[in-house]
C-alpha cells in the first residue's frame, strides 16, 4: 500500500529525509542552472508535468512520441494552470534552451509536432528517483532500486504523477507563507535552499536555525533581484514564519515550525502523489 499524505507528514524521518533532497536539488542547481529553472516556480512545475503527460501518452512506441503546441496550450488553460500567452511562452523558452525540439512537418504543414529532448527525459527521471529515494528513507523502501532497474518505466509513471498533481487543489493552489515563494521566480529553489541547511531540533523548538545568513548572497547565487527576494523574505517575516537570530547579515536566518510544517505539508501530499504512482505502475511486477 502507498503512503498517505498524513502519513509522511507525521513520519519523523520527513524532515532529515526532505534536507537530503533540498540538498541534491540544490547540487542540480548549481550544476545546471537554466534546466532547473523549469521547475523554479509552481506554475512552471506544474506546465512541464502537463507537457510530460502529453508527450508519453501521445504514442505506445517510443521512437514516435510527440505533442504539439497546441494542444499543450488547451490543457494548461483547461487544468487552470496558467493564461494562453503564460503557456506559450513557455513553450518558446523550452524550444529556445533547447529542452524540446520541433520534429518534420508532416503532411499538414500547420501542425508542428514538438519532442522532448533526451537530455530533459534524463532529468524527470533523475527527478523521480531522487523523490522515491526520499519515500525510501522514510519508511525503508526500495522504490528507487526498483525503478532505475525498470528504465522503461518512467514513460508509465510519469503521466500518473502529472494527474495527481493536477488534481490536489493544495498544489494548484498553494496557501499561507509557501505560496509567498512557489509563485516567485525561482522561489522553489530558495526553499530548498533554506531546507538544505536547516538544523536538527526538537519538537518543542519553534524557531529552527538554517544556515542562511546573507539575503545578498542569495540573490547573487540564484542570479535573482535582491530587491525581489527582500520584498518576499520581510512579508514572510511579518507573518512571523521567519527572522534573524541576531543582526541582518551577521546572523543565521530561522524558521518557525509552523512554515516548516507548511513545508513538509506540501512536500508530502507531493510524495503521496508519487509513492501512489508508483505502486499503481510497480506493484504487479514486484509482488
Amino acid at each position: 500500500m502507498s503512503l498517505s499524505a498524513d502519513q509522511i507528514a507525521r513520519h519523523p524521518q520527513l524532515i532529515p529525509a526532505l534536507r537530503q533532497q533540498a540538498r541534491t536539488l540544490v547540487g542540480l542547481y548549481e550544476s545546471n542552472p537554466r534546466l532547473a529553472t523549469v521547475f523554479a516556480t509552481q506554475q512552471r512545475w506544474l506546465m512541464a508535468h502537463i507537457a510530460l503527460a502529453l508527450f508519453y501518452r501521445s504514442d505506445s512506441d517510443p521512437q514516435h512520441r510527440s505533442l504539439t503546441i497546441s494542444r499543450f496550450v488547451e490543457q494548461v488553460q483547461a487544468h487552470g494552470v496558467a493564461s494562453r500567452n503564460t503557456a506559450d511562452a513557455f513553450s518558446k523558452e523550452m524550444l529556445q534552451y533547447q529542452f524540446i525540439r520541433y520534429l518534420p512537418s508532416g503532411s499538414d504543414g500547420r501542425v508542428r509536432p514538438v519532442e522532448m529532448m533526451r537530455t530533459s527525459l534524463e532529468s524527470v527521471s533523475g527527478w523521480v528517483a531522487l523523490h522515491l529515494a526520499t519515500l525510501d528513507a522514510v519508511d525503508g523502501g526500495q522504490r528507487m532500486a526498483s525503478f532505475v532497474a525498470h528504465t522503461d518505466m518512467l514513460d508509465r509513471i510519469e503521466p500518473l504523477i502529472a494527474d495527481g498533481l493536477l488534481a490536489r487543489q493544495s498544489i494548484r493552489e498553494p496557501s499561507g507563507t509557501f505560496s509567498l515563494f512557489a509563485w516567485l521566480d525561482k522561489g522553489g529553489i530558495v526553499m530548498e535552499r533554506i531546507i538544505s541547511g536547516i538544523a536538527d531540533a526538537e519538537e518543542g523548538v519553534e524557531q529552527i536555525s538554517t544556515e542562511v545568513v546573507s539575503v545578498t548572497d542569495m540573490a547573487e547565487w540564484l542570479n535573482l533581484s535582491r530587491t525581489h527576494l527582500v520584498r518576499k523574505l520581510r512579508e514572510a517575516e511579518a507573518l512571523g514564519s521567519i527572522g534573524w537570530s541576531g543582526k541582518r547579515r551577521q546572523s543565521a536566518m530561522w524558521v518557525s515550525r509552523g512554515f516548516l510544517n507548511e513545508i513538509a505539508s506540501a512536500q508530502a501530499v507531493k510524495l503521496a502523489v508519487i509513492d501512489a504512482a508508483f505502486e499503481q505502475i510497480f506493484s504487479l511486477q514486484l509482488r
